[in-house]
């Protein structure tokens, strides 16, 4: 048994192709069936997001070009498109593999968290699929250990890479409570509608939303429990707002220093927190000179980006230790786990020929054979089936010169710390 990992991601697949090799929600079950049926899949689970979409399973050896064709097939896809973009990786590297997507490694974004809950998602949808066995069961168990210690022990989560995150991440430096801060939000795209997330996550429950249109701006607010208004009512926002963050695709300037410095005069000099994400600019750089305005731009945030991208991959790399250690543990789990499945094959052989021996010994005994002679042939016919095996076994190795399963044996047969038969 092998265990396997194919799939595609961001890096080797554009995103037509991740589309169509995506697994809907409705689709999961199926697919799950449908590839836990293949002869040479024992175990299966499904990995599928908007950036991956991958196959970890338990298989014969040769098993991967079958899950390929068995992938193309539930698509529509012709394989060879498929396995052009397509990438596996087998045992050790396949482990590890999946420890490193838990963590965030192998994301578009380093460190992101979204993915160690979608893998939780994906190991209970193979639970209830019943594609789990021993193997998968302990694989996703030491993944599921190695990242919340990567979490735990490493900074790998805590600086923010995106945009979104870095505008809230520097208004946290002009405001020690954000519970006490109106938030002014200018525009309703997917940017704005992260930066109102994070907001209402750090504890901004004041929130105003300005757009063209205002029922763009109501869908966003409303489920924060904010404000919605369109972009002429601004100047009256502007006047209770202490934080401002605009990103609209507007060609001139919305927020001019006229209109700014009126809004000051009106909340007493007040300071104003300002980021403009937009290009081409949304607010009139000569806002910047205003006193009590704090004006950053998109390059500015590409500063804390970078920094904080530099401190994340200094987690990563203690990350990639963990993991390490973490396809160790997996490994020696694995290895005791199939020397159980050895042990319990050998006890019920064993078992197995002394019940044999036992019933034809009571059969004996029934029909009056003389005792002493039923003891002493039971146990000559038990030593027999016991040892014949291994005799023959010990006899080929020795004929092939196989010193490894010679030493073995006598490790195994001859140990003297576990003969009690003296």
């Amino acid at each position: 048994m092998t265990l396997l990992a194919l799939g595609i991601n961001h890096r080797t697949a554009t995103i037509e192709v991740r589309e169509q090799v995506a697994f809907s929600p409705t689709q999961l079950e199926a697919a799950l069936a449908e590839l836990r049926a293949l002869p040479e899949v024992h175990e299966a689970a499904v990995l599928s997001t908007c950036n991956r979409t991958e196959l970890y399973c338990v298989t014969e050896a040769v098993g991967e070009r079958e899950i390929l064709d068995w992938l193309g097939r539930f698509h529509g896809l012709r394989v060879e498109d498929l396995s052009r973009c397509a990438y596996h990786f087998l045992e050790n590297d396949a482990a590890r593999h999946l420890m490193r997507v838990a963590v965030g490694l192998d994301s578009m974004v380093l460190g992101e968290p979204q993915i160690l809950g979608q893998l939780k998602d994906a190991y209970q949808a193979a639970r209830r699929a019943r594609g789990l066995g021993g193997e998968l069961e302990c694989l996703f168990q030491n993944t599921f250990a190695v990242a919340k210690q990567v979490r735990t022990e490493t900074g790998i989560g805590r600086n923010p890479v995106s945009v979104a995150y870095a505008a809230v991440s520097l208004a946290s430096r002009i405001f020690d409570d954000f519970t006490r801060s109106r938030a002014l939000l200018i525009g309703a795209g997917e940017t704005i509608e992260l930066v109102a997330r994070h907001l209402h996550e750090a504890g901004v429950r004041r929130l105003t939303v300005a757009n063209r249109t205002r029922e763009r701006a109501e869908a966003l607010s409303g489920p924060l429990g904010g404000e919605a208004i369109t972009l002429d009512a601004i100047p009256e926002a502007l006047v209770e707002a202490d934080i401002v963050i605009s990103s609209t695709a507007a060609p001139l300037p919305i927020l001019g220093k006229g209109m700014v410095e009126r809004a000051l005069k009106k909340r007493r000099h007040r300071p104003v927190f300002m980021v403009d994400i937009a290009v081409p600019r949304d607010i009139e750089p000569e806002v910047g000179e205003l006193s009590d305005v704090f004006l950053y731009t998109v390059d500015d945030l590409q500063e804390v980006i970078e920094e904080n991208r530099r401190h994340r991959q200094v987690a990563a790399d203690q990350a990639e230790s963990l993991i390490e250690h973490g396809v160790g543990n997996w490994q020696h789990e694995r290895r005791i786990r199939s020397g159980g499945e050895l042990i319990r094959d050998v006890r019920a052989r064993g078992e197995a020929m002394r019940d044999l021996s036992e019933q034809q010994a009571l059969a004996r005994l029934a029909r009056g054979e003389d005792p002493e002679l039923v003891i002493r042939r039971l146990a000559h016919q038990l030593t027999n089936r016991l040892m014949h095996r291994p005799t023959v076994a010990m006899r080929e190795a020795a004929s092939r010169e196989r010193r490894d399963l010679l030493e073995a044996a006598t490790a195994l047969l001859l140990d003297e710390s576990t003969d009690h038969s003296r």
